[in-house]
């Protein structure tokens, strides 16, 4: 028995500048909270959202809001995979997705901020089509609006969460104070988007075998090798290689596919797809960004170099603040250096627990640092 037919490509709208772009108009429907504990509220919307290149759209939005309901909102945003449950909490006691950052004391301790996350649109592999940075962003607008949120404190973004906070900044200013974005830019670096490239290849792959979850298997493990370091697998994994049924096996080889198993347990192709091909679709224009934004930027990630982070910085002006940590873990910075994350979000958000509901409009100056220890 063959493989199904692909669904027909959906047909690309013509590219416009964001800018020009009209705040999304769309009908919600506030579906009855899944669960409800103290400080901890699980729940969903229903919207109609009119997407970048793929005109107008019914999509469902998963939101975890955690935290008391009188402290300001910081909007936390990971990578492509991560979802709504950011960290163990009343209503789900399994770990999140950074589940360190959100500790007894930490900057972002749910005691006294209220953290709120979604499952970005397209992460359930229903909606087939391309999926823009400005359509999460319009998405969030609208959740903002149900859950009676005018302003957040702030918004931490990391990779593509970072994107997604980019876009709100351009797009919807006057719902956030703060943006710290994590090792994400105003555009992908063509290495990067080649990377990604050759991920999808692997995925089309595998569906031309039948073989979805190979396909998906192995484009994460091309993924790792871009997320983390050179210098992190000399150290881990410089052994003398093995032969295993006479083929010859490296040391890193276990690490890969352990990786790609416990990716393909919990993300569809589709979904995967889609949101890599949204990283590659990201673009804004620096100078129309709305509010202050602290950048942190890792030496040695090779998905988002240093230099874009400059440039960055630089078409921010007086709105930008450079960080840079110094890390083996690359990409991964964020989800790896827990203690040296809070540290340096614990500078950026100072101030940000007491901050009254109306918008920043005070610049940030401008500092580059060379290097950040916890």
């Amino acid at each position: 028995m063959g493989c199904p037919s692909p669904e027909s490509a959906v047909n690309l709208a013509e590219r416009t500048d964001p800018s020009r772009l009209p705040l999304p108009r769309a009908t919600t429907t506030m579906r009855a909270v899944a669960a409800d504990a103290g400080d901890a509220r699980r729940g969903s919307l229903d919207a109609v959202l009119a997407c970048r290149h793929a005109g107008t759209r019914k999509v469902r939005l998963n939101y975890e809001l955690v935290g008391p309901a009188a402290a300001p909102v910081v909007f936390v945003a990971g990578g492509i995979s991560a979802h709504r449950h950011v960290a163990a909490n009343a209503l789900d006691a399994a770990p999140g997705w950074a589940e360190g950052l959100l500790d007894a004391g930490r900057t972002l301790d749910p005691a006294k901020m209220r953290i709120l996350a979604i499952d970005y649109v397209g992460a359930d592999g229903s909606l087939d089509v391309p999926i823009d940075t400005a359509d999460q962003a319009d998405a969030v607008a609208l959740l903002l609006d149900a859950l009676g949120i005018e302003v957040l404190a702030a918004w931490v973004g990391y990779s593509y969460g970072a994107l997604v906070g980019l876009q709100m900044a351009v797009r919807h200013p006057r719902r956030l104070r703060k943006l710290v974005a994590v090792s994400g830019v105003h555009r992908p670096h063509p290495y990067a988007a080649a990377w990604r490239a050759l991920q999808r290849k692997a995925v089309a792959l595998g569906r031309l075998q039948c073989a979805d979850e190979q396909g998906l298997s192995l484009a994460r493990q091309f993924a790792m090798l871009s997320y983390r370091t050179p210098e992190e697998f000399a150290e881990r994994f410089d052994a003398v290689p093995e032969i295993c049924n006479g083929q010859v096996r490296v040391a890193a080889e276990d690490y890969l596919d352990a990786a790609g198993a416990k990716f393909v347990a919990r993300v569809s192709p589709t979904a995967w797809l889609r949101l890599s091909e949204s990283i590659d679709l990201h673009r804004i224009d620096p100078a129309q960004v709305g509010v202050p934004v602290s950048v942190i930027a890792v030496e040695g990630d090779r998905l988002v170099p240093m230099a874009d982070a400059v440039e960055l910085l630089e078409g921010l002006g007086a709105r930008g603040r450079l960080r840079v940590l110094r890390s083996p873990y690359g990409h991964d910075a964020f989800l790896k250096e827990t203690d040296r994350i809070d540290a340096l979000l614990a500078g950026e958000l100072s101030g940000a627990a007491t901050h009254s509901a109306s918008p920043v409009s005070t610049p940030v100056s401008t500092l580059v640092c060379t290097g950040v220890s916890a």
